[in-house]
């Protein structure tokens, strides 16, 4: 008994479908770890360059005897610290994009109000004016 192929030697051509809708996030903010690693990034940053400050310090004060740029690098050394905190504790700012499209009501578009069933229709589409 000769069984016969499953696919009989045809293949069938998969019907394609319409292309979904594709929707843009460039207006979407980065993610809170995004964000995060960036300020630890920068945190870092302001650190080198504060400790970068300090042995500059030591050193033109100790070794040099440059006392102007000693006592300007350690200024720097105190007040980065301060800065860089700052700097790291800045939050991303809150936002993204609307769940859907949105319509502005700027009055260029007539404002329909629902009638009553014993009102007379008016012109303008809105409730009927008695005088």
């Amino acid at each position: 008994m000769a069984s016969t192929p499953a696919y009989r030697h045809e293949v069938r051509k998969r019907i394609s479908r319409p292309k979904d809708e594709v929707f843009s996030v460039t207006g979407l903010s980065e993610s809170l770890k995004d964000d995060q690693s960036g300020r630890v990034r920068r945190y870092l940053l302001s650190m080198g360059i504060r400790t970068a400050c300090f042995v500059l310090a030591v050193v033109s004060l100790a070794v040099l005897h440059w006392t102007v740029v000693g006592w300007i690098l350690v200024s720097a050394a105190v007040i980065l610290p301060y800065i860089a905190v700052v700097v790291a504790n800045a939050t991303r700012p809150a936002g993204g994009t609307a769940s859907g499209p949105v319509t502005p009501n700027d009055g260029a578009a007539p404002q329909i109000s629902p009638r009553r069933p014993d009102e007379e229709p008016d012109d303008d589409h809105g409730p009927a004016q008695t005088s």
